[in-house]
């Protein structure tokens, strides 16, 4: 377990942004499925391992692709999802119908994301998508409709940019924060990486470290094989 630091270094630098072969491999361990157009890594963890996944905006099929900042960590996954079901986004949905200046910072939020999405379509050379123009993701910019992307927009735009996603990975801190790496054991690094794709979501048992196995994949043909 790395030691913890100081400095919160979850958004990744400049120069560390485009995915190795090694991150796409991580990926993939880390959903427990082949990852495809991956085209930047805009949050890592303190050890150098991804956190969250820029995927790009208009897929290699040609499909628009509006989510752009995917959260991959089994452990930072597992934990909002604990915060999903303890009824968490019903209770923001609430205090953004009261709270204006909440409201606000919310739909400011919304359009950060759809402007870092258009950079990233630039710098990919992909370009602009007029598909999923003004739609960004998560529910922006009045409902909260999924909180792992509002944690992956937080860690990948860096605090001060999304309060709601912010104040998740403030909750989560029981069972992660950024000061500490929670990497070993949260995936499985044996055998070859996953290729075929099983599932649209990744593993939501949290590992070891923060007191419940991560689950295990069985291989194909061994009775009881899938998720």
């Amino acid at each position: 377990m790395a030691a913890p630091v100081e400095e919160n270094t979850a958004t990744a630098p400049e120069m560390s942004r485009q995915p190795s072969a090694h991150d796409l491999d991580v990926l993939s361990r880390q959903l427990g499925r082949p990852v495809r157009d991956v085209v930047e890594i805009p949050a890592r963890c303190i050890c150098g391992n991804p956190l969250v996944a820029a995927t790009a905006p208009r897929l290699g099929n040609g499909t628009p692709f509006p989510t752009t900042f995917y959260l991959t960590h089994p452990v930072i996954t597992s934990a909002v999802s604990r915060l999903e079901a303890a009824g968490v986004m019903n209770d923001m949905n609430g205090r953004l119908a009261a709270d204006e200046t909440l409201a606000a910072a919310y739909r400011s939020a919304h359009e950060d994301y759809l402007a870092a999405r258009a950079a990233i379509g630039e710098r990919s050379g992909i370009g602009a998508v007029p598909e999923i123009d003004g739609i960004s993701a998560g529910g922006m910019p009045a409902r909260v409709k999924c909180l792992h992307v509002l944690v992956g927009h937080s860690l990948a735009a860096g605090p001060g940019v999304n309060p709601l996603g912010d104040e998740a990975i403030a909750a989560i801190s029981e069972w992660w924060t950024a000061e500490r790496c929670y990497c070993d054991g949260a995936w499985d690094t044996a055998g070859e990486a996953p290729s075929r794709d099983l599932s649209r979501h990744g593993p939501q048992g949290l590992p070891e470290i923060v007191g419940r196995p991560a689950p295990v994949r069985k291989a194909a043909g061994t009775a009881g094989a899938g998720l």
